[in-house]
């Protein structure tokens, strides 16, 4: 089997040096070309065409989901890992929604590194994303814990969630609090991103 080939890109060169140094020590993986910006970036992939472009989010000329947006349209074979100090349930639904295939936080270990570039160039899930199947996460929901999943995925608020369903607007917040806990997420945001994912998994199906 052919080594993965990662463009690593990070605006810091000290970091990216280190981030390669990771990679390149590592079995099955190659770095085939490193970038600053999200301008140098893009052409370089488009060049190289990677499998796993390993991406910081915040860039001297824009973000990591600029690099992302570029990769959906034009290199649809590539994967992108966003590895980033930002590591909050915002960034992370942006990222998700932008269709990044994992998220890994700096502070993470190198075998955590590389598990994630492993893991998303062939297509397997990494533990940083919102990792949860759709059966495996709404089989514990009960009917109408789905129906305020489906609502909070469209982006409803609780007033308008309780208006739809015919129900008070306290108990449509207990509904939620309870989808959270049994999904294993913590905020509204991540629902919206689970939920946009499992439409982007539809459309591509």
């Amino acid at each position: 089997m052919a080594d993965v080939k990662v463009l690593v890109l990070d605006d810091h060169e000290v970091v990216r040096r280190g981030i390669c140094d990771i990679l390149d020590r590592a079995d099955g993986v190659e770095v085939v070309a490193e970038a600053a910006s999200v301008a140098q970036a893009v052409r370089r992939a488009d060049a190289v065409r990677p499998d796993v472009i390993l991406s910081d989010l915040r860039l001297p000329d824009g973000t990591g989901l600029d690099v992302i947006a570029h990769v959906r349209k034009t290199l649809p074979d590539t994967h992108v890992v966003v590895l980033t100090s930002y590591d909050d349930d915002e960034a992370r639904a942006a990222a998700r929604q932008a269709g990044a295939d994992a998220f890994v936080a700096k502070t993470a270990g190198s075998a955590e590194v590389v598990k994630a570039v492993l893991d998303a160039a062939t297509g397997r899930e990494h533990g940083q994303h919102i990792a949860v199947g759709e059966d495996e996460a709404t089989a514990r929901l009960t009917p109408t814990e789905r129906r305020v999943l489906q609502a909070v995925g469209e982006g409803k608020s609780n007033r308008e969630i309780a208006e739809q369903l015919g129900i008070a607007e306290k108990t449509v917040k207990n509904h939620v609090t309870s989808v959270l806990s049994k999904m294993g997420l913590r905020r509204r945001t991540q629902i919206v991103a689970w939920a946009t994912q499992r439409r982007a998994q539809s459309f591509r199906g």
